[in-house]
């Protein structure tokens, strides 16, 4: 059986299994997605879809349907696919089309709380005692309640998917947040804690040319799920990845030990970090995180380029490409606000 994901413009993202030989509008009707569909013959395109990442095989296609350049783009009919390994479709069309339901909803504890600087903190959760694995793709966030609190937040799953069920979570810790306040004074393990999950358009998708990370701040946090598939499986990385880490100050940089093991586990990873505002002490790279870019580094304009931090930091970055020519690149983004 092979596992698909399906993703929604809404954020929302379902998994589903879907057997040897089974189309994939079926397998997803069998699990209570019911995916818009009219004639089921190839021909209407109320299923279209794009296949992200995975092999498949396409029936019938009308040329109405899809165009050539569609199918080059991973343009799929769900009513036409066959899927030959795991795979990840995006719809252009809310969830709520094909399912009333929201994301799960998950009671875990905490296990650990890290503090790893005055500024950040790695929350440890424990998960296991869900039924099965906890599904979501590396990218993706997940909406926290703050224990004692009817407050919700949201924050990247820094790991990835795993049989056991242990989430790591990177958080920024602000003066007076309430998350913050949280895991400063009262967090103790064993406290229970509740997420919905998986959410968020922002993950990894099919890796055809050299990649580029950039995170600012606890950005890093959907950089650590990606990498951490990576190492799982670094026979399939056959591409370059290069990550760009830039924060405020130097004690803002975390997780540095976790990068270089990284460099060790993935053929061709590599990663260059920058300070914005140095102490005296600082000995390496200073500035905005386009100070570390050099044209090199982007491939004569053909990478995936993935961005996730601040809005300011993202609309740097998006601005330094704009001014080159990258037409035959692909760009995502995720932005986030500390809260």
């Amino acid at each position: 059986m092979h596992k698909v994901a399906l993703s929604f413009n809404d954020g929302r993202t379902h998994f589903i299994g879907v057997n040897g030989n089974e189309v994939l509008i079926d397998a997803a009707m069998r699990h209570g997605l019911t995916l818009p569909v009219d004639c089921r013959e190839g021909v209407c395109a109320s299923c279209k879809g794009t296949c992200q990442s995975g092999d498949y095989d396409l029936e019938y296609v009308d040329e109405d349907a899809l165009s050539e350049d569609d199918l080059a783009k991973g343009g799929i009919l769900a009513c036409q696919m066959r899927v030959k390994s795991d795979c990840a479709v995006r719809f252009d069309f809310d969830s709520s089309l094909c399912t009333s339901a929201g994301p799960e909803e998950v009671e875990a504890r905490v296990s650990k709380v890290e503090v790893l600087s005055d500024s950040t903190a790695e929350l440890h959760l424990d998960a296991s005692s869900r039924a099965g694995q906890l599904d979501f793709l590396p990218g993706q966030y997940a909406h926290v309640q703050v224990p004692g609190t009817d407050e919700w937040r949201s924050y990247s799953f820094a790991c990835e998917p795993n049989q056991d069920n242990q989430l790591q979570l990177l958080i920024r810790l602000l003066p007076d947040g309430v998350m913050s306040n949280y895991l400063r004074d009262r967090a103790q393990p064993g406290d229970r804690i509740k997420l919905k999950a998986p959410l968020g358009a922002f993950y990894l998708q099919q890796v055809k040319r050299p990649l580029i990370f950039v995170a600012g701040g606890t950005g890093l946090a959907a950089f650590l799920g990606m990498l951490d598939q990576m190492a799982s499986n670094p026979d399939k990385q056959a591409q370059p990845v290069r990550l760009f880490y830039g924060v405020t100050r130097p004690q803002d940089l975390c997780e540095l030990e976790r990068l270089k093991t990284y460099e060790q586990r993935i053929p061709e990873f590599s990663f260059l970090t920058t300070v914005m505002n140095p102490d005296a002490d600082w000995q390496g790279a200073s500035g905005v995180v386009t100070d570390l870019f050099e044209e090199s580094h982007f491939n004569g304009g053909e990478v995936d380029a993935y961005l996730c931090g601040p809005p300011p930091m993202v609309e740097a970055v998006k601005s330094w490409l704009d001014q080159r020519n990258m037409e035959n690149s692909r760009i995502y983004f995720e932005k986030f606000s500390a809260s």
